[in-house]
């Protein structure tokens, strides 16, 4: 463990009995070395961890640990307590006690070396030994590797202690792992080698093998919130279990540092998947359409071998999960340490829209509460609010006026984050943690000098891009622990500032002045042209990609605190067109019931709520059901709605609501017709569309379903393509 651990940081008898008293002891040791600077800061951290999920494992073991600003480097202390010390394990206390501190900027090695340790405590020998040694310096050289159980001088059965069942480490096992623990601590993706299985020959008598007679190949994906050790004490034990049970098992560890993908083509030649996680696994649709079981991550270390052999039985039952086909999951076969982002195997175009619709998916609550707040200010306080001097000094409790501006500059407030988070968050989609800060520079440097929304899109790109660039360059070692804190958001703050100020931004501002300028010059013919194209992108897919390119070219034109009034009138003919398809379908239902399954009428029902809250997605149950009938019919309602919304001069200072904020819309009366135009003409077509489908042999029951489906039960319902 290099010298993370001296005897200085051993204690062979403690005299603490709480886990609290335990921490605090071997802490102050940390202390005493200088390694930790606060010891009660540190030891707060160490409780917050604590309370996240409680660090005692099966076989007396208690490991709590924390990433804390107060730790200067990695560094491990062990502690011993013959009585044991409860830390939460299902089978009794602790006897064996390690606390891992590590900095906030802990890079890879020394995550490797702490991951190496987390792996060695399945190893049943190392325990036996570190239980059995009577003197420190031998306890912290077993725990740095310097010496073996085997070279430690202990009893001959001190492993033969009783441990608990179903650890799933094995001597023999456990002497491999601890031989290549660092090697594979951090990517985790060597695979398992089959018992008895070489070179692609059969596997063993007695082991379940997949239906070509090679051997059952399993992936597995393991993470906990700290992601230091329980992690890959969970990737050890899983990797054990299946040596031991003579099958293929390959490991993805989604660590503290970031992880590295498993290939796309092990995932795809996979006949079983575990998931052994305490946060959401990463990119996990790629691992959609195989027999996957999902559990915590403790299961994984205390009950591998139950896992392996449900995974067998999901696979022979011919269970699987929902999702894509398994050969169409994205990964990354480069074992670049990145999250988020498209998968390597994706074309530029869908990685391209997955780094956009991180941003916007991010930007749009501060669209949602920004907009509104300030539409509500319009509202109490007159249209003279945004001319209001600042509550701070100018606020009468018993004003409306000030109450409207309060409202209207907390808004406002909430506007200026829009820029900055969209840029900021598309970096994170591409780079992930590293891409925040240069993305967040960019943004708001795009907002300083006018670029908008088009300058937050080129910022986050370029910051992305960057620290991804950044990141393939081999750094040396002495240099890696200040990579993440300083180096990498020190260069990409730099040269996206230097490019958004010096070389891009004027030309993107300029850019985006043009476009405003252009909107606000839209009058006739023109703005009821762009009225139906927005109608027709609305509903073309209810709420995907499409949809929200419109939402968002429509959201960026009133994201400024004086739009002009022709981006109000899109922000209200995109609006008005979302509405259109859930409040078609729930009429259709309403009126020609006989027409749609029980099903689809029940959904009917909340699909009124749905439309009128301005949540097109509420259609997505009927479009999905008979696509080509649905589909042409929202399109066309929403074009009619869209193009009325802008002949009529309509206007929506606030991005969302439906009709919950038709008081704060221009010309209502006429807004509403609008609405009402096209919720009509969809629901002509989707009537007049289902009543000339010829009728299935079965009858009646037919006639609710686009695609003549039949649902499990046997009854004619709706399936989903």
């Amino acid at each position: 463990m290099s010298e993370m651990i001296t005897a200085d940081l051993v204690d062979l008898d403690l005299s603490a009995d709480t886990k609290e008293a335990a921490a605090r002891a071997l802490a102050e040791r940390m202390a005493a070395l200088g390694r930790v600077t606060d010891l009660d800061g540190f030891l707060a951290d160490v409780a917050a961890r604590e309370a996240q999920m409680p660090t005692g494992l099966d076989g007396g073991i208690g490991i709590p640990h924390c990433r804390s600003e107060h730790v200067t480097e990695p560094t491990l202390a062990f502690g011993r307590k013959a009585a044991g010390i409860d830390f939460g394990a299902p089978d009794g206390p602790a006897d064996l006690i390690f606390l891992i501190a590590a900095p906030a900027g802990a890079d890879d090695a020394h995550l490797t070396i702490l991951s190496a340790l987390a792996r060695q405590l399945t190893n049943t020998a190392f325990t036996a030994a570190l239980r059995a040694v009577d003197d420190t310096e031998t306890a912290a050289a077993l725990i740095r590797g310097d010496r073996t159980p085997a070279s430690a001088d202990v009893p001959a059965d001190a492993g033969n202690a009783e441990r608990p069942e179903g650890s799933g480490a094995t001597e023999a096992g456990a002497a491999d792992a601890v031989a290549s623990a660092e090697d594979t601590a951090v990517s985790g993706t060597a695979p398992v080698p089959s018992a008895g299985v070489e070179d692609g020959s059969d596997p063993v008598p007695g082991t379940t093998a997949a239906p070509d007679g090679r051997p059952f190949r399993v992936v597995a994906v393991t993470s906990c919130p700290t992601g230091i050790a329980h992690t890959y004490m969970a990737a050890e034990s899983l990797e054990n279990a299946g040596r031991e049970a003579g099958i293929e098992l390959v490991v993805e560890t989604q660590g503290s540092a970031g992880f590295t993908r498993l290939d796309p083509a092990v995932i795809a030649a996979a006949d079983g998947v575990i998931l052994a996680h305490d946060v959401p696994v990463r990119e996990k649709e790629r691992f959609a359409g195989k027999p996957t079981v999902d559990v915590g991550v403790k299961a994984g270390i205390n009950r591998p071998a139950e896992l392996v052999a449900e995974v067998r039985e999901k696979a022979a039952r011919g269970e699987v999960t929902a999702g894509s086909a398994p050969g169409s999951a994205a990964g990354s076969a480069s074992g670049t340490p990145v999250e988020r982002t498209g998968g390597t195997g994706d074309g530029y175009g869908t990685r391209l829209r997955t780094w956009l619709m991180s941003g916007v998916s991010y930007m749009v609550p501060f669209v949602a509460a920004g907009g509104l707040l300030i539409a509500l200010g319009f509202a109490i306080g007159g249209w003279q609010v945004n001319k209001a001097p600042s509550v701070m000094d100018h606020f009468v409790w018993t004003q409306a006026d000030s109450w409207g501006a309060l409202l209207f500059q907390i808004g406002g407030v909430a506007f200026n984050f829009l820029i900055p988070v969209l840029a900021g968050y598309i970096a994170y989609g591409m780079a992930d943690r590293p891409g925040l800060v240069p993305g967040f520079v960019g943004g708001s440097i795009a907002l300083t000098i006018n670029a908008g929304f088009l300058g937050g899109l080129a910022a986050g790109l370029i910051a992305g891009g960057v620290v991804m660039a950044i990141q393939k360059v081999r750094i040396p070692a002495a240099v890696r622990g200040i990579m993440p804190v300083v180096v990498i958001p020190l260069i990409s703050s730099a040269v996206v500032g230097f490019l958004m100020f010096v070389v891009i931004g004027k030309p993107i501002a300029s850019a985006q002045k043009g476009m405003t300028d252009w909107l606000n010059g839209l009058t006739g013919a023109n703005a009821v042209l762009l009225g139906a194209l927005l109608g027709l992108m609305m509903c073309f897919d209810l709420g995907g990609p499409v949809n929200k390119v419109a939402y968002t070219f429509a959201t960026a034109g009133i994201a400024v605190a004086n739009p002009g009034d022709s981006a109000m009138k899109i922000m209200a003919a995109v609006m008005a067109a979302g509405m259109v398809p859930p409040l078609a379908m729930a009429l259709a239902t309403t009126v020609r019931a006989r027409l749609f399954t029980p099903t689809e009428r029940e959904n009917g029902k909340a699909a009124w709520v749905l439309g009128a809250s301005f949540i097109t997605e509420g259609a997505i149950p009927f479009a999905a059901a008979d696509p080509l009938r649905v589909i042409p019919s929202a399109m066309a309602g929403g074009a009619v709605t869209g193009a009325l919304s802008m002949t009529f001069g309509a206007t929506l200072r606030a991005p969302h609501g439906g009709i919950f904020v038709v008081p704060l819309i221009g010309n209502p009366f006429l807004y509403l017709i609008a609405v009402a135009a096209g919720v009509g003409v969809t629901t002509a077509l989707v009537v007049v569309l289902k009543g000339l489908r010829k009728r299935s042999p079965s009858g009646a029951g037919a006639e609710g379903t686009g695609t003549g489906a039949v649902s499990p039960a046997g009854s004619k319902e709706p399936v989903a393509a």
